[in-house]
């Protein structure tokens, strides 16, 4: 289920919980956890013991994780591509 909250300057922006990234993305719950640890994914809001992630941050880094992973990039690398660390 899709959520709405509103940032502070007053508009609305779409988020997924971990659970939503999970099915939509067909990924494990310990690969989003991953990629939130090694920032990679970014929590928009928390509420209790659910994370929130802006819907189209994580469309957008899965689909650059999944083609740099293909090109044989690791984790470390792909994160100084999508985060310049």
């Amino acid at each position: 289920m899709e959520k709405q909250k509103k940032n502070n300057s007053g508009n609305a922006h779409s988020v997924i919980s971990s659970q939503e990234i999970v099915e939509k993305f067909k990924v494990s719950y310990q690969t989003v956890n991953h990629y939130t640890d090694f920032g990679l994914l970014h929590v928009a809001f928390k509420k209790g013991n659910v994370r929130f992630y802006n819907r189209r941050e994580v469309k957008f880094r899965l689909g650059k994780i999944t083609k740099l992973a293909s090109e044989g990039y690791s984790l470390r690398l792909i994160r100084r591509k999508l985060i310049g660390l």
